[in-house]
């Protein structure tokens, strides 16, 4: 028997549980804890949260995932164990990239070492992967995309709703903006605007359908460049979007 007092406590407990707890399936967790994974990787798992990241974004076995923005493959590597031998991931790279001396050696050798990983190069707006893809994922990356004289966010949304499935997601996490600080941010601070991006994504037809408070921090200056906070140590979104 529940005493009404104990009843009380245990409700008001319920109530302060932290509203982002995320049940890592087996198949993230052994991503997760692949030996093969670099040490400077594993170094910022406590940071990074990955296994509840991919939980979050809906990851599974036999999945096809369009990555943008791989960087050094810290999500790609994970990604691709995760959606196993019968799944598909291909890193994207823009063609500007690929033009450079050296520019894909890194995306190169990780599709040497992860057989279901596709180095991939786009123009971004006028994109064309060669299959639709159950889940797009960008991570600290979607402010970037509005920088340099020929971004083009529209057209990039609009792209990656294109290559998505019916059903399919877009996960979009970065750096918080203060709010209200509009696109000015994605420049001066290297953040973005959570409310903008809301909009740019439901202009180009996506639907939001959840976001997530695990990686937020409240104690981050908003007002200050991404990198005064401790490396991945800022006040994150996240966002899953659908294509309808």
């Amino acid at each position: 028997m529940i005493r009404p007092l104990a009843a009380a406590l245990l409700a008001s407990s319920l109530l302060c549980a932290p509203a982002f707890a995320q049940s890592v399936p087996p198949a993230i967790a052994a991503a997760v804890s692949d030996s093969a994974r670099p040490d400077t990787d594993k170094e910022r798992d406590a940071m990074r949260k990955p296994g509840e990241t991919l939980a979050f974004a809906g990851v599974k076995p036999g999945m096809t995932v369009a990555e943008l923005g791989p960087g050094r493959g810290y999500y790609t590597r994970i990604l691709a164990k995760a959606v196993g031998p019968s799944g598909k991931v291909y890193a994207i790279a823009t063609n500007a990239q690929a033009a450079r001396p050296g520019g894909l050696d890194a995306l190169n050798a990780l599709a040497a070492a992860y057989p279901n990983v596709k180095v991939v190069t786009v123009d971004f707006p006028t994109m064309m992967l060669p299959e639709k893809a159950d889940l797009f994922w960008t991570t600290e990356n979607y402010h970037d995309f509005h920088n340099g004289q020929t971004a083009d966010i529209a057209g990039l949304d609009k792209a990656v709703f294109n290559n998505l499935k019916p059903d399919g997601t877009f996960y979009v996490e970065d750096h918080s903006a203060a709010p209200g600080a509009g696109l000015a941010a994605t420049s001066q601070f290297h953040r973005m605007d959570e409310a903008v991006a809301k909009t740019e994504l439901t202009t180009a037809g996506f639907k939001l359908d959840a976001e997530s408070d695990l990686l937020r921090n409240p104690a981050d200056n908003k007002a200050g460049s991404n990198s005064e906070s401790g490396h991945f140590a800022s006040d994150r979104f996240m966002l899953r979007m659908k294509r309808p």
